[in-house]
């Protein structure tokens, strides 16, 4: 499929060719099927979305809604994050979202907010840029809360209960995924913070 790309390192600092045009570029991480990618696409076509994922299978659903769809600004990459560098070139990336990762409940070292991977994040990010997470998991979010205090970085947005704060009249953060329609189900309560490359 045309929009989902294989370890596309040779896009590296070309994002912009392979787009073919100068709009920021947001990447969602552990996209799973797409949904937050297909949808922060059909909100914001001012803006170019990467969705990234191992898993080529749960790839392909994204990757067939925005074709069907058309649209023009979502592609998906199957690739681990670790590598992430590799496929982005420093200040290259504008915003990351990292909505309902695996917790990884035994291996801290391996949760998409461990110091390892924001000092990546943070190295193709644009000055300024900012990173959300949005999970329904206490676990990671206060463990995300905690790195980030020992990193000295100050959330600019958090809340423990989404639905129940103003921060959920921003359309963005009403895009649900399909393991987010399965939490809220369960009576899970979905937590959110954003914070700024330091």
């Amino acid at each position: 499929m045309a929009n989902i790309l294989e370890f596309p390192k040779e896009l590296k600092g070309k994002w912009s060719e392979h787009f073919n045009n100068q709009k920021p570029l947001l990447l969602e991480l552990a996209c799973g099927k797409g949904h937050y990618t297909v949808g922060l696409a059909r909100k914001h076509p001012d803006k170019n979305f990467v969705g990234i994922d191992i898993k080529g299978a749960r790839l392909w659903k994204g990757g067939s809604i925005a074709l069907e769809e058309q649209l023009d600004n979502a592609r998906f990459a199957r690739f681990r994050i670790e590598f992430i560098n590799e496929v982005f070139a420093a200040g290259e990336v504008d915003e990351i979202w990292i909505t309902f990762p695996d917790p990884q409940p035994k291996k801290a070292n391996n949760r998409l907010s461990h110091p390892f991977f924001l000092r990546k994040y943070f190295e193709i990010l644009k000055p300024g840029g900012t990173i959300h997470l949005k999970t329904d998991n206490t676990m990671l979010f206060e463990f995300t809360v905690g790195v980030l205090a020992g990193m000295d970085i100050n959330p600019q947005q958090i809340t423990r209960n989404l639905y129940d704060s103003k921060l959920y009249e921003d359309d963005t953060l009403r895009i649900k995924t399909h393991y987010e329609e399965l939490f809220v189900g369960e009576g899970e309560k979905i937590k959110y913070l954003n914070f700024l490359r330091p």
